[in-house]
């Protein structure tokens, strides 16, 4: 049966070495880095027992920004922030069920470093009104993302720190360390309410330091050692 109109281009993601990465979904983690959580009000876990269950949300896998491509100031909001993430890329299908953390590793493809772009305001009156966060997350150019490394290619997270400079200024650094959950954790977690698939990428969560990007402004983040994004915003 053919197509009543014409098919949408598939979100793609360039991979180090060369290729492309299909993005199938794009799953969002909040709340991860304990120091963040405090800054936007919430309440930081003191201990591994006292996590509870992560925060997901989700942005459409089009959201993406590649290439380095600057990124349009979106409608409807006065405070555009930038939140600098981890993005783990799915290469492979996770079982049917709960998928175990010892084996969650092995569906990861690559690595990359991206931004949970984020209209605050509207986030803020969502949250004020009980409602929920799509309009402040899901929408167009709200996922800036760098090339894939593949994870072969990257000796190890654990030494890793995330950092974003806004016109030469750093705003945000921490070293992944201090994520309150790891990724094999998140994607344990995930697996509990959806079916996890190659293609999806992962936000992990961002550091303290979120705040306001402006038109005109450049921005610079890296996943130390391993990978870069550049970028501005224009009107």
């Amino acid at each position: 049966m053919s197509d009543v109109i014409p098919a949408p281009v598939q979100a793609r993601v360039p991979v180090r070495g060369g290729g492309t990465f299909p993005v199938r979904r794009i799953y969002c983690v909040g709340r991860n880095f304990a120091d963040h959580a405090r800054e936007m009000g919430a309440t930081a876990p003191a201990s591994k027992a006292e996590r509870g269950t992560p925060t997901f949300f989700s942005k459409p896998a089009d959201a993406i920004v590649t290439g380095d491509a600057d990124v349009r100031y979106p409608r409807s909001t006065q405070d555009l922030h930038h939140e600098v993430e981890l993005v783990v890329a799915l290469g492979r299908d996770a079982r049917a069920g709960v998928l175990p953390e010892e084996v969650a590793s092995s569906l990861v493809f690559g690595y990359g470093v991206g931004l949970d772009l984020t209209r605050r305001d509207l986030q803020a009156a969502a949250k004020k009104a009980g409602l929920p966060w799509d309009t402040a997350k899901g929408f167009d150019q709200s996922a800036p993302i760098s090339e894939l490394v593949p994870a072969a290619e990257v000796d190890g997270l654990d030494a890793r720190t995330l950092s974003l400079e806004v016109n030469g200024a750093l705003r945000q650094q921490a070293p992944l360390t201090d994520m309150i959950w790891n990724v094999p954790e998140i994607l344990h977690e995930l697996s509990k309410l959806y079916a996890l698939k190659a293609g999806d990428l992962v936000f992990m969560g961002t550091p303290s330091g979120v705040a306001a990007l402006q038109t005109g402004d450049r921005y610079l983040a890296r996943l130390e050692g391993v990978v870069e994004l550049q970028g501005g915003i224009v009107a």
